[in-house]
C-alpha cells in the first residue's frame, strides 16, 4: 500500500454502542494493526437532537474494555485534532461554499410545511416526492432564483439548507473490497441536504470532509451505509479529492436469521447486544452489557470477528494479536452473520478455562462477599476453583455449581435421596464416619485409600456407600471427585453433614 493506512471509527453518541458497532470497531482496529497503520476515533455528533448525555464516554469504554487501543481520538490528540465533529463547525462550510460556488450544489428555501404539501400531493397520486434533478428547478431555490434574490434572502436570515446537485443520468462504477463493482444511476438519487437550517453539516457532509482532512484511507464501516455510497463518491469527486477505499461490512442478523440483531431479541431471549451495561438516561431503563455478564472481553473480541470473517481454516480460537496477523478484509463476507448466544458462551468457555486459579478465585471471593454475604478465604478458593473450572462458564457458576462448599445442604433431591438412601444405610454411614473420625491425615488420597479399603474389608459394594456419601454432602447426586469434597470441607463439617442426613433421611 502506497500511504500509510489511517481507518476510522466514527459513532453517534446517540446511545449504547451495539455489538454491530463495536465489530466495525474491531475490524477497522484489526485492519490497521496488520498494516502498521494507524486507527483513529472519531465521534460524530452533528446531529444534537439525538445526543445522548454519556453515550460518548460508553464508546470509549467499551473501547478499552475490549483492548481497542485507538491511536488517535477525542482524549488523544494527533495531528488531526479535534476528533468531535461538534469542535468542527468552523471547518464545514469552506467546503460548502467551495461545492455552491463551483455549481455542485445550492441553497434551497423550501420550508417544511411546503415540502409537506408536497409529499402529500404526490402520495395522493400514489406517488412519492423526492428532491431530486426532476423537480428541483420547479422548488424554491437558488437554481431559481437570481444571485440579487437569493443574496438578500441569506442576508436577511431566511432560513435555508444546502443541497447537492444530483447529476443527470450518470451511471458510477463503484468499486468496494468486499462488494465488488457496483453500479448506481444518478437519476435514482435525491439531492440530499448537506448544511441542515441550524447550521450544521449532515453525516454525508462531515463525513466526507473529515475524512479527506484527516487523511482515512479506508472507509469500513456497515452496509447500512451502502445506499449512501454514491453520493459520498460524487462529493469526493465535486470537490477535487482522491476517494479513500470502501469496504461495506455485512451486518449481524438475528439467531434465526431473519433481519438485523436488535436490543429487543436480546432481552426476549436473554442474552446481551451491547458491551456494557447501559442504563438509559431519560427512562431508567438498564440493558444488559457482556461486561457484567462476567464475559470475558477476548471471547467477546474473539466472538464478534468470526462473525462475518474467517481465515480459510477451521480455527475458531484467536489472540487479538493472531486476529491482526491473519486478519484480510477479502475474507469478510458479502451475506449476513447469524448471531448464535450458544456460541458466544463456547467461547466464554474457552477462554475462563486459560484463566489462571488465582485470578478466579479472587473474581469468586469478590462476587461471594457482594451477592452471598460470604467471606471466603483465597486459599479455600483457590482449590474450590481448581476442583470446579472445568464446569464453569462464568464467574458466578462457580456458585451454582459448588454452593455446598460454603453451605451444608438442607434438603436433598428427592429422586437421588430413593436411589441411594436404603434401609442400612443409616448403618454404613455411620460405620464410615467412626472410621474417619479416627482419621488424623485428611488428604484426599489418605482418605480415598483408607475408606475404599474398608469397603472391600466389608465386602460392600462402592455404590452402596459412596451415593448417600456424596447425597450427604451435597445434598444431590452432583460434583466433583467425593475425596476432593470431603478433604475440602474437613473432618468436623464432614460429620456434621453425615448427622444431618442421617436424621433427614431416616
Amino acid at each position: 500500500m502506497k500511504n500509510s493506512v489511517r481507518v476510522r471509527f466514527a459513532p453517534s453518541p446517540t446511545g449504547p454502542l451495539h455489538i454491530g458497532g463495536l465489530r466495525t470497531a474491531l475490524y477497522n482496529y484489526l485492519f490497521a494493526k496488520k498494516h502498521n497503520g494507524t486507527f483513529v476515533l472519531r465521534i460524530e455528533d452533528t446531529d444534537q437532537s439525538r445526543y445522548v448525555e454519556g453515550a460518548e464516554q460508553y464508546i470509549k469504554d467499551a473501547l478499552d474494555w475490549c483492548g481497542l487501543t485507538i491511536d488517535e481520538g477525542p482524549n488523544k490528540p494527533g495531528d488531526f485534532s479535534p476528533y468531535k465533529q461538534s469542535e468542527r463547525q468552523h471547518i464545514y462550510k469552506e467546503y460548502a461554499k467551495k461545492l455552491i460556488d463551483s455549481g455542485h450544489a445550492y441553497y434551497a428555501f423550501d420550508s417544511a410545511e411546503d415540502l409537506d404539501k408536497l409529499r402529500k400531493e404526490r402520495e395522493s397520486k400514489g406517488e412519492t416526492f423526492t428532491y431530486n434533478s426532476q423537480n428541483r428547478t420547479h422548488l424554491n431555490n437558488s437554481l431559481n432564483l437570481s444571485d440579487d434574490e437569493c443574496q438578500k434572502r441569506l442576508d436577511e436570515g431566511q432560513p435555508y439548507v444546502v443541497r447537492f446537485k444530483m447529476p443527470m443520468a450518470k451511471q458510477l462504477l463503484i468499486s468496494d473490497i468486499i462488494r465488488g463493482n457496483i453500479q448506481v444511476r444518478t437519476d435514482a438519487l435525491d439531492d440530499k441536504i448537506l448544511f441542515k437550517s441550524d447550521g450544521l453539516p449532515t453525516y454525508h457532509f462531515s463525513n466526507i470532509v473529515d475524512d479527506h482532512l484527516m487523511k482515512i484511507t479506508h472507509v469500513i464501516r456497515g452496509e447500512e451505509w451502502l445506499p449512501s455510497l454514491a453520493l459520498h463518491i460524487l462529493l469526493y469527486d465535486a470537490l477535487g479529492w482522491n476517494a479513500p477505499e470502501f469496504a461495506h461490512l455485512p451486518l449481524i442478523l438475528k439467531p434465526n436469521g431473519k433481519g438485523k440483531l436488535s436490543k429487543r431479541d436480546g432481552e426476549k431471549h436473554g442474552f446481551p447486544v451491547f458491551p456494557l451495561k447501559w442504563k438509559d438516561p431519560k427512562t431508567g431503563q438498564i440493558s444488559a452489557g457482556y461486561r457484567e455478564d462476567y464475559y470475558l472481553p477476548e471471547a467477546v473480541v474473539n466472538m464478534l470477528a468470526l462473525l462475518g470473517w474467517n481465515d480459510s481454516s477451521d480455527q475458531e480460537i484467536f489472540s487479538l494479536n493472531e486476529l491482526v496477523d491473519k486478519f484480510d478484509l477479502t475474507r469478510v463476507h458479502k451475506a449476513g452473520a447469524k448471531f448464535d448466544p450458544e456460541k458466544t458462551q463456547w467461547f466464554q468457555h474457552q477462554y475462563i478455562q486459560k484463566v489462571d486459579e488465582e485470578t478466579l478465585a479472587n473474581q469468586f471471593q469478590k462476587w461471594l462477599k457482594i451477592e452471598k454475604g460470604i467471606d471466603s478465604k483465597i486459599e479455600y478458593l483457590r482449590q474450590v476453583v481448581g476442583l470446579l473450572k472445568e464446569r464453569i462458564t462464568f464467574v458466578p457458576d462457580f456458585w451454582e455449581e459448588g454452593y455446598y462448599f460454603f453451605e451444608a445442604p438442607q434438603e436433598f433431591n428427592p429422586k437421588a435421596s430413593k436411589k441411594a438412601w436404603k434401609d442400612d444405610t443409616s448403618e454404613i454411614i455411620s460405620n464410615v464416619k467412626t472410621l474417619v473420625s479416627k482419621q488424623d491425615n485428611f488428604s484426599k488420597q489418605h482418605l480415598q485409600s483408607t475408606i475404599k479399603n474398608w469397603i472391600q474389608s466389608q465386602e460392600i459394594g462402592f455404590g452402596k456407600v459412596m451415593q448417600p456419601l456424596r447425597l450427604s454432602l451435597v445434598g444431590d447426586m452432583k460434583g466433583p471427585d467425593v475425596f476432593e469434597i470431603i478433604a475440602l470441607l474437613g473432618k468436623d463439617e464432614f460429620i456434621k453433614r453425615l448427622e444431618f442426613a442421617q436424621n433427614t433421611l431416616k
